[in-house]
């Protein structure tokens, strides 16, 4: 009996082994699928949206850890992750007859999407030409010629890529420095193409007439500079570049005349200068300055004392010609905005910065600030102030330019301007230096 008992356990215990084995094995079998398609996404989480972990060809196979609404998690190459359910062949797995017809349908309709990709690539191929063309809508560059591939970058219409092949209704091109791949019918016909540039050559036809303009440009008066020296500018304005110094006397053709500023041109050269410092008649410096040697000649050949105060008058002479250039010289500056530490017409004046920038231009050079200033050429009473002189105020600076009147560049918010002695700082009137 007990022999006949360990008879039965055996071959019961035989039979079960032989029944899981069997289920392993078709366990087993289920869990391996190979890629049906192109190229198919291996994704982060069953979600189109996805990050794409790896891309992997038509054929290769993966193992089916399980299956979740239209997804499978699979594992390949040491990498776990989603592949829609679509794009896999499960093998050896048990095959029902909705699943077959299923199968069916999404083979037939790949086939047919491939034919009919084939069908509309047959003419663009033929149409579109390789080179430069344009993108006819808002479209992605895509990493290989499938609709599911990766895209690389998003591509513009109307932005121009370069056409190296066309090959089953893609096109590979170039974009500055990627290169991918667009759907041909993205790709702008070359006819749509010439259509939009043909107007282009024909715009420039409405504007033949534009070089007639300058042809008004005609002198309506020639005038003479009245300062020593003058800046043409580039533009109407203190700020501008300087084109050239004119001198005294220099003849000027004018053009026009616009808020104070007279469009000139002048030893061939055209911009813009003051209209203040320009005049109808020459000026007539010969006769002074003839009239202060003839004084001195005369005098010499009196008493000694007597020639040498001629001697000095005629030096005071002098000396009020160069003050009266000085004060035209600063006047081309009105107008110039106050810059804190500034020393340029380009970049605004400061007090100091403007009288250190007038006297350098007649080789006169002052200290930086309105103190240093204060200590230089020789000291000159108020009552016996000329043109030109240097005005000493409390922590400023001006110009003296005569009839009881400064020029200085006040402070923050102003403009170089001239004011009355007493106004440029009220109050703080100390004195004055002559260093011309």
């Amino acid at each position: 009996m007990k022999s006949e008992m360990n008879i039965k356990s055996i071959v019961i215990m035989a039979a079960v082994g032989i029944i899981s084995l069997f289920f392993i094995n078709m366990s087993l079998a289920a869990n391996t699928a190979k890629i049906n398609v192109e190229t198919a996404n291996l994704r982060e989480t069953a979600d189109e949206n996805a990050k794409i972990l790896e891309q992997f060809s038509e054929n290769d196979r993966v193992d089916i850890i399980e299956k979740e609404e239209g997804w499978y998690k699979v594992k390949v190459k040491g990498i776990t992750g989603y592949i829609r359910e679509d794009l896999l062949l499960v093998e050896d797995e048990p095959v029902s007859e909705d699943n077959a017809v299923a199968n069916n349908e999404t083979m037939n309709q790949n086939t047919n999407i491939e034919k009919a990709d084939e069908k509309s690539d047959e003419k663009p191929e033929e149409e579109t030409k390789l080179g430069k063309q344009k993108v006819a809508e808002d479209t992605k560059l895509k990493i290989v010629p499938v609709i599911n591939a990766t895209d690389i970058i998003e591509v513009k219409k109307e932005q121009e890529v370069n056409i190296i092949e066309v090959i089953n209704g893609w096109a590979c091109v170039d974009i500055e420095t990627t290169k991918g791949w667009i759907r041909l019918e993205k790709i702008q016909k070359e006819e749509t193409v010439n259509e939009s540039q043909q107007p282009q050559p024909q715009e420039p036809q409405p504007q033949e007439p534009q070089p007639q303009e300058p042809q008004p440009q005609v002198a309506i008066k020639t005038l003479y500079v009245s300062a020593s020296s003058v800046n043409l500018r580039k533009e109407a304005s203190t700020s501008s570049e300087v084109v050239a110094t004119l001198t005294e006397n220099t003849a000027v053709e004018v053009f026009a005349e616009v808020n104070g500023w007279s469009q000139v041109k002048a030893n061939g050269k055209e911009g813009y200068i003051l209209s203040t410092y320009l005049s109808e008649n020459k000026q007539t410096t010969t006769s002074r300055s003839s009239g202060a040697r003839r004084t001195t000649a005369e005098v010499e050949t009196k008493s000694e004392n007597k020639t040498t105060t001629t001697q000095v008058e005629s030096a005071q002479v002098a000396t009020s010609n160069k003050g009266a250039e000085v004060v035209a010289y600063a006047k081309q500056f009105i107008g110039t905005k106050y810059t804190y530490g500034g020393t340029s017409p380009s970049t605004g004046f400061d007090c100091s910065g403007f009288t250190s920038y007038v006297y350098k231009h007649f080789g006169i050079n002052l200290p930086r600030t309105s103190g240093g200033q204060a200590g230089v050429g020789i000291a000159v009473s108020r009552s016996n102030l000329s043109a030109g002189d240097l005005v000493i105020y409390s922590g400023h600076v001006a110009i003296y330019v005569g009839g009881g009147q400064v020029i200085h560049a006040p402070k923050p918010g102003k403009t170089v301007c001239i004011v009355s002695i007493d106004q440029a700082k009220p109050g703080s009137y100390q004195g004055a230096r002559r260093v011309i």
